[in-house]
């Protein structure tokens, strides 16, 4: 049986070194309107599908570049924003290669409009990787171009001139002139092969590399209104939407008549809805002229549901399920490397241990939200939305028009970590305004965007592994049991057979068992390695300990020579590895310093989406069991440059902090069917009093620079709990945290 996941691929299989740079970017030039030149940068998406196969189509980038006859440059931000940076990001590329100041640049968000842009979405750490090369030859096209133009307007060769913050300049005659000057005849000019267009030597960047605030940073402290929940249109409503609290319910009855009576409510009617979880689903949605009389409304709503099968499923449930797959034969191989059975038979220590995560929720600081405004077979969305191409499809397939009728307007993200990846608010507010005749504003409350998310997947891990005399790591053997049916994984729930230690242990099996789940799941920031890097870089350190063996050593040991492993994106690289680990033992001081009792330090590594990561936690443990994080130090590989340095450090010590809240408070319990937890006091995000310094470096390698917004996540959890048990002596092998195991 072949597994297959089916869910979302942040990470699909590319090398963007390789690539040709003629097939990856084409650039178009035209006159902008009202004077000036404008360019259009199409660029072929490199990521295929995760199995490997050719995407079907052409899908592809684009950016554009206008530059007015006043010498201002406005750069067409295409990816959504939602914190991340991107919005700033992408536009430094081509600003620096333009060889314009950055105080001449403005950037505008662009719609959602294939034929211009291509693929549009954030998610998987992916717009560095995409961007890096595409973009800086599109600004460096065009500053050939805008020399060409000068030099023919002068009469000189084009060799003779260079450029500087928006000018052209001939040195030897003391003439200058402004793009905006000559933009206008660049346009007619032909357009550079972007395969021979000069880029610039790293050492003369004057933006790539310098600490650039986010554009959109000073309206979002002003409050300005950027988010979706913030946008308005003239006659608008405000609707809430009730879908049954088990996944996949239906309405039976619902009260919606005596709703209507009520002091500002405009309507209340059943939404039939469909079986598909990422769609439509069946609910009640209320309309009113203001979002609070909408609430209070609900609070009156009596609703009758057939709960369906989902309601016999339960966390205690899975649980009994996955320990009955303990001791078996696991349902499927993922890899079976050399003779586990006679390596186990023959080791000197044979370690066994259990592990186990939960599922987790998103939980995004903006809740979900839409505005749309459906007119006939016209449809207007402005939506926070991660992935607004397939929203549009789904808004489409839902009202049975076709995608041209359907317009996306990308407002800024208030977060989303791939809970915004789905697109069933966009569908709901669509619904909701077609029926209600009227623009709507669909805001969800806190417990439906707790209870109505798609999931980080819970897993249960049953490892045995062998060492010999030496305390070297001779043989593996891993039951991954999660969540799926027939040889397919639920969205997310699925694990690589190359994860390390794979190809450094000789004897090494893989298996896994699945069961069926009605709960929906999806990815969360750094899917997979979330949870993953939590229980491979824990029994690691176990290992290391049973070994009597200093852990970071240990792990570097296990690592071997510097050499490329098969993996995913571009492979995983042994020596780069190394590296962070190298680097973030001579940061902390590993190993030399005296600490406090009940206080240690714990260290794990991950390769995630591309990005290198080694952190080391300090954690002191009270004689209560209660955990202060005194210090973490965090230490990255991606890549030749970090563009944005200020951003890059905010991204690593945003990721380091929110797998520190996952491992101390988070957890979703499924009972009846039914999501437990409904606001953050039951899944707590991580208290200021839990937030620790961290402490940011980046090692800089020979290779395509990439994404931050996932790879700082995953070794934070492994590293806090490997630091407990160093503070305590008692293993973390279930999440979240249950500080009441870890009392003096």
């Amino acid at each position: 049986m072949t597994l297959q996941d089916q869910s979302f691929q942040p990470q699909a299989l590319f090398n963007v070194a390789k690539l040709p740079t003629s097939r990856r970017a084409f650039l178009k030039a035209g006159a902008a309107a009202g004077g000036g030149l404008l360019l259009t940068l199409t660029v072929p998406l490199l990521v295929k599908a995760a199995a490997g196969a050719a995407s079907a189509g052409a899908s592809t980038l684009n950016a554009y570049v206008t530059i007015a006859a006043d010498n201002s440059v406005t750069i067409m931000s295409k990816n959504p924003e939602i914190g991340q940076g991107i919005k700033t990001m992408l536009p430094m590329l081509i600003a620096e290669e333009l060889d314009v100041a950055w105080s001449q640049v403005r950037i505008d968000q662009a719609p959602l409009d294939a034929a211009k842009y291509g693929r549009q979405f954030a998610g998987g750490s992916q717009a560095t990787p995409l961007n890096w090369e595409p973009c800086r030859r599109a600004g460096a096209a065009a500053r050939q171009m805008l020399i060409a133009a000068a030099a023919a307007q002068w009469n000189v060769p084009a060799s003779e001139c260079t450029t500087s913050e928006g000018r052209v300049l001939h040195q030897s005659s003391g003439r200058s002139v402004t793009y905006g000057a000559v933009a206008e005849r660049a346009s007619t000019l032909p357009v550079p092969d972007l395969a021979k267009v000069a880029v610039k030597d790293p050492k003369n960047y004057t933006i790539i590399g310098r600490s650039t605030p986010g554009y959109d940073s000073p309206k979002v402290v002003k409050g300005e209104p950027l988010f979706g929940i913030d946008h308005e249109v003239p006659g608008m409503l405000y609707a809430v939407f009730q879908k049954c609290p088990v996944f996949g319910g239906k309405v039976v009855t619902a009260n919606v008549n005596d709703l209507k009576k009520m002091t500002g409510v405009r309507d209340a009617f059943v939404v039939e809805g469909g079986s598909d979880l990422h769609g439509l689903m069946p609910g009640v949605a209320i309309v009113a002229d203001s979002w609070w009389r909408a609430s209070k409304a609900r609070e009156k709503l009596e609703v009758t549901w057939d709960e369906g099968a989902t309601a016999a499923q339960s966390s205690a449930g899975f649980a009994k399920q996955a320990a009955a797959f303990r001791g078996q034969a696991p349902q499927n191989s993922l890899r079976n490397d050399g003779d586990v059975a006679a390596a186990l038979s023959s080791a000197a220590q044979v370690v066994e241990a259990d592990y186990h995560y939960p599922f987790i929720a998103h939980a995004p600081l903006e809740p979900m939200n839409c505005t749309a405004h459906v007119e006939g077979v016209k449809v207007t969305l402005w939506a926070p939305t991660q992935n607004p191409g397939p929203g549009r499809t789904l808004v489409a397939k839902t009202l049975g028009l076709d995608e041209s009728k359907v317009i996306v307007n990308m407002t800024r993200c208030g977060g989303g970590f791939g809970r915004r990846l789905d697109s069933d608010f966009m569908a709901e507010a669509a619904w909701i305004s077609k029926v209600a005749g009227a623009p709507v504003k669909l805001v969800w409350n806190r417990t439906d965007d707790m209870q109505h998310d798609f999931y980080r997947p819970a897993g249960w891990h049953f490892f045995k592994a062998g060492l010999d005399a030496d305390g070297k790591l001779i043989a593996w053997q891993q039951h991954f049991v999660s969540f799926g049916k027939n040889g397919n994984y639920a969205r997310s729930a699925n694990m690589e057979s190359t994860i390390f230690p794979a190809g450094r242990v000789p004897n090494l099996s893989m298996g896994v068992s699945l069961m069926p789940l009605g709960v929906p799941t999806g990815p969360l920031r750094a899917p997979g390695s979330n949870a993953l890097a939590f229980v491979f870089q824990s029994f690691i350190d176990e290992l290391a300990h049973k070994a009597g063996k200093d852990p970071l050593q240990f792990q570097i040991d296990l690592l071997g020579k510097p050499e490329m492993l098969p993996g995913r994106g571009a492979g995983f690289h042994t020596g780069r590895a190394r590296g962070v680990m190298e680097k973030v033992r001579e940061v902390s001081g590993w190993g030399q310093r005296k600490l406090p009792e009940r206080t240690g330090m714990g260290v794990a590594f991950y390769y995630s989406h591309l990005g290198y990561f080694a952190e080391v936690v300090e954690a002191a443990v009270g004689n209560d069991g209660q955990i202060k994080i005194n210090k973490v130090w965090a230490v990255g590989d991606v890549g030749s440059h970090v563009i944005n340095p200020t951003a890059a450090e905010n991204m690593a010590q945003g990721g380091v902090l929110d797998g520190l809240g996952e491992a101390l408070n988070q957890k979703i319990t499924i009972d009846k069917g039914r999501v437990v937890e409904a606001n953050f006091d039951s899944f707590q995000p991580l208290r200021l009093t839990q937030a620790a310094p961290v402490e940011v470096h980046f090692v800089t390698t020979d290779n395509p620079p990439t994404g931050l917004g996932e790879p700082p996540l995953p070794p934070a959890i492994p590293a806090l709990c490997n630091a407990i048990f160093a503070a305590t002596g008692k293993r973390i092998r279930s999440l979240p945290i249950d500080t009441a195991l870890l009392k003096a």
